[in-house]
Formats: structure tokens, sequence, C-alpha cells
């Protein structure tokens, strides 16, 4: 006898075949118009479009101060970026000899992708670093580095729509696919908070490793980059508990920053003064492969829209790197100047 799919089990896989050809349309229309990068430039105060393609600048916008944090809208129209007052500093960095933050300069940059100019700074909390979207596009969250908030912007409006007291120093900001959820890690803390997008009230902290970075979600389970524990913390969605840590190597020569993934099933993690980007087994927590001498402590990465290529911003050397995934070799080091700090990957729009 033959087992029919019920109707229930006909529409979950229609709707999972058009899903799949949506994505692989993206893709191709992705391929076909070409991707551009955007990369802030802490210490040169701009975004800098590049094109991986032509390994290229294609333009340098004036932004402001300490640009960091950087994300483009859903609809590709607007490019946000972090700006800050606050005195470039580190974990080494007697923070009592720095000058006092400035926060006149503190705010969210957008800029127009068409006219590729800065058109308005909104308000966004002391000292922004990093952020997330939501998937709707009308709210940012971000952290608020000097003061241990995590802000909403309301996007539509150009307003902050309130704040939460999280730990010290957050830093990595992810939002649910529902966004109903925003996680936030916090370095001195050594912690995850979980925030109810709606309410703004903490909801759960989790510990992770020492000093946790960026944060990755991938369906049921998140992933926490541990700088200076050289570590991933992997943690539930469902429950906010940590399930288990991945080791990544000595802590005093690994320092895992930021992270991505096209499938959930292979994790690329940038490890800052290391120099290497690693491909790590999501299921196992095995690594896969080191790709060696990517750049000069490679923080930010973004993924290619077909997961084929891996894009590096190394802050020291001033360059963005473009690593073939397939053959883990690095195509190219394109110089864009300054400090770049936050990069990400999107198509051109017509």
């Amino acid at each position: 006898m033959t087992n029919r799919p019920t109707s229930g089990r006909r529409w979950s896989i229609r709707c999972g075949a058009v899903a799949l050809a949506a994505a692989q349309l993206l893709t191709a229309a992705a391929r076909a118009d070409g991707e551009r990068l955007y990369v802030s430039d802490e210490t040169g105060g701009s975004v800098v479009i590049v094109d991986p393609a032509s390994a290229s600048v294609v333009a340098r916008i004036a932004v402001g101060k300490r640009p960091r944090g950087i994300q483009v809208s859903p609809d590709l129209a607007r490019i946000y970026v972090a700006l800050s007052g606050s005195p470039i500093g580190g974990p080494n960095v007697d923070e009592s000899k720095l000058p006092p933050p400035d926060r006149r300069y503190d705010g969210i940059g957008v800029v127009e992708v068409a006219s590729q100019r800065l058109i308005s700074t909104y308000p966004s909390g002391a000292d922004p670093e990093a952020f997330a979207l939501s998937h709707d596009g009308r709210t940012l969250y971000v952290s608020n580095e000097d003061v241990g908030k995590m802000s909403a912007i309301d996007l539509v409006h150009g307003s902050v729509r309130g704040s939460v007291d999280v730990g010290e120093e957050p830093e990595g900001v992810a939002v649910s696919p529902d966004d109903r959820i925003v996680y936030v890690t916090c370095e001195t803390s050594n912690s995850l908070y979980v925030v109810d997008a709606a309410a703004m009230k903490v909801l759960a902290t989790m510990p992770t490793q020492k000093r946790p970075r960026a944060i990755l979600l991938v369906g049921a389970r998140g992933y926490a980059t541990d700088e200076f524990g050289a570590a991933l913390t992997v943690f539930s969605t469902e429950n906010y508990r940590v399930l288990n840590t991945i080791s990544l190597g000595d802590p005093k020569a690994v320092r895992p920053m930021g992270i991505a993934s096209r499938d959930g099933r292979h994790l690329y993690v940038t490890t800052g003064r290391f120099g290497a980007l690693l491909e790590v087994d999501a299921d196992s927590g095995q690594i896969l492969r080191t790709i060696d001498k990517v750049g000069q402590r490679p923080w930010g990465l973004a993924l290619s829209a077909d997961g084929a290529k891996a894009y590096t911003a190394n802050g020291p050397s001033g360059d963005v790197s473009v690593i073939d995934l397939t053959t883990g070799r690095v195509e190219a080091r394109i110089a864009v100047g300054g400090s770049p700090w936050g990069i990400v990957a999107a198509a051109t729009t017509r």
C-alpha cells in the first residue's frame, strides 16, 4: 500500500519547494547583478563600497566618527552604520588616560545606496557599537557599550523606542527570525542576555566563555564567539540554556571574533590576531579546516550569496580579503585604507 502525503504534508512540501526556488532565484540574481561589500572604516570615519569581482573600491562615503557595526536594509536601499564619539580603547587600554567621550557624535548613520551619501543620523543611545535589524526592517537593536544598555531604534520615525540594562560592555546583537527575541553578548560580564523585543525586558542570561563577541542564530541553536576563551558558546534558542562549548584552540593565540554560515552546517569564524579563518562543523564541533594568513587581525566577516566566498575586514592592514571557500585560497587583498571593522555583502541594486 502506498502512503500518500496528507494535505498538511503536501502544503509543507509545496512551501518548502517555493522557499527553495525563491532562494535559488535570489542567489541567481546576486550572481547576475554582482555583489557589493560595505565596509566600516573605524579610523577613517567612512563607509567604503567595494566591488569584490574587480577587487576595487567603488566609493568612499564620509559618515562620522568611529563607524563600526554595519548592516544593509532588507530592501537594499539603505546602509546603517553605528557611529561613536567615544575614544578608541580596548581590553588592555587604561581608559582613565583616554579623552572624554563626545556624545554629539553618537548615532546611527543612514546612507542612501542609490546616491551613495549620508542622508541622516538617528539617535542611538551612548556609544553604539554592534547592532542587528529586525527582519521587517523597521527596528534596529544596538549595543551601547559604554553604558551597559541595548537600545531599540524605530527606523520609521528615526527615534529611540526604548532601552534596557544588560551586562557590562555589550557587543554582539542578533534578532530571532520572528523578531520577538533579541540576544546580546556582554564582553566583561562574560554573559549573553535574552531580551523580549516588544517589552524591552530581560528574559534570561546565559554564561559564556571569556569576552563574548558576535552571535549567529541557526534554527534552535545559537553560537557566540568567545574572544579570550578561544571558543564558541552553543546555546538553545528554545529554553535559553547553554548546550556546550566548542574549543577552537589555544586562548593565547586564537581570538574568535566574527561568525557566519550559509547552510547552518558549516560555521566560519575569524580569529583576530591569529590571522586565520576557521571552518567548523556545527554538529560535531570539529574544526574542518584552517585557512591561514587571510589578513592581519581579521574581524568582520561576510559570506557571498551563494556561500562560495568569504570576505574579511582586516583592521591593521587596512584591507579586505576575498577567500574562495572551495579551494581555501585567498584570491585578493583589496586595500580600503584606514581600519576596516565591519563588513556586509549585498546584491547590487538596479
